[in-house]
Formats: structure tokens, C-alpha cells, sequence
């Protein structure tokens, strides 16, 4: 399975980018070293795993501790020896998916821009911590909706979510080299 890990710290001269290679990763604290050596004064770092355009984990430290990890589907955990390492632990479903299920009124048709409910993928089971980029602009309702829009790849979720951060040209980068 192919991926595409970029990492994206900020510091107070603004955003950073540049690619992680997870090859090798044993576990997930191994990740998060990984993750915390591309600036280890960061306030925020965060990492962006892409696999096989089906999935994408979010990790997130703040000042390099306190790791929080949201990915888009616990599928990604049965597919590869990577999805395993880096959401096979997340045993529960994000918090609020719960909700969805009630009105279906509110996500048919693809939901639209001011519904309060995520559009979720029924297939698909995010898991772990989706407010992990709420204090940054993306709600957990917003990722939810991101990770289950049709048509949206994970690429094109970072660079969303990148877009709201001021980093999307930082990333955009790493994909051309």
C-alpha cells in the first residue's frame, strides 16, 4: 500500500512543511518522534498520512507532546501493517457519529454547507479524536464532512484542511518534488 506522509509544524516564524518517511516505524510513539524531529520547538506539529487514496490519519502534538490521532476510516487498520501501527489501537468511533444516524433528512442529497450533522460515508468508521484541528478552523463536523464528501481523496482533504491553515502551498510542494 502506497502513502504519502507530510508533516506541517508551526513555530513563531509561521508554517513548515516536509515529508516523513514512516518506513520502518515500529509503533506509533516511533511516528510520533518522527513526527516531533522535523522541529522539535514547534507549538503545533501535525501529520498528514495519505494511503492508497481510500484513507487518511491526522497526528497532531502540541509543543511536541500530548499525541491526538483522528483517522478518516478503522478499515485502514485491517489493510496494511501502516493503517495498523497508526489507527489499529483507536478502538472507538468518533465521538458524535452517534448523532448522524438519527434524521437522515439532514444528510440527503449530500447535506449542504450550514447542516449542523456530518455527512458520513456508511462504510466508512472514522476513529479517534476528530476536534483535533478545532482550535485551527476545522471543526470536527467539517473533517467529518471532508473525509466523507463523494469524490473527496485524502489528498484533496489536506489540502483543504492545509487551505484553512495557511499551508497549502507548503504541502503542494512536497507532492511536486
Amino acid at each position: 500500500m502506497s502513502y504519502f506522509a507530510a508533516a506541517v509544524v508551526r513555530d513563531e516564524g509561521g508554517w513548515n512543511a516536509a515529508e516523513v518517511n514512516l518506513r520502518g516505524a515500529t509503533d506509533i510513539d516511533e511516528v510520533a518522534d518522527r513526527l516531533r524531529d522535523v522541529e522539535p520547538d514547534a507549538d503545533v506539529s501535525l501529520l498528514f498520512v495519505e494511503a492508497d487514496d481510500a484513507y487518511l490519519v491526522v497526528l497532531r502534538l502540541d509543543e511536541g507532546e500530548d499525541l491526538r490521532v483522528f483517522g478518516s476510516d478503522s478499515a485502514y487498520a485491517e489493510e496494511s501493517r501502516l493503517g495498523a501501527l497508526l489507527v489499529g489501537d483507536l478502538k472507538t468511533s468518533v465521538t458524535g457519529l452517534d448523532d448522524v444516524d438519527e434524521p437522515p433528512s439532514a444528510t440527503a442529497g449530500g447535506g449542504d454547507e450550514d447542516s449542523e450533522q456530518p455527512v458520513v460515508d456508511p462504510e466508512a468508521d472514522p476513529v479517534g479524536d476528530a476536534d483535533l484541528l478545532a482550535d485551527l478552523g476545522i471543526s470536527a463536523q467539517r473533517l467529518l464532512k471532508l473525509c466523507a464528501h463523494e469524490g473527496m481523496l485524502p489528498a484533496d482533504v489536506t489540502a483543504e484542511v492545509c487551505q484553512v491553515l495557511g499551508c497549502a502551498d507548503e504541502v503542494e510542494e512536497l507532492r511536486e518534488v
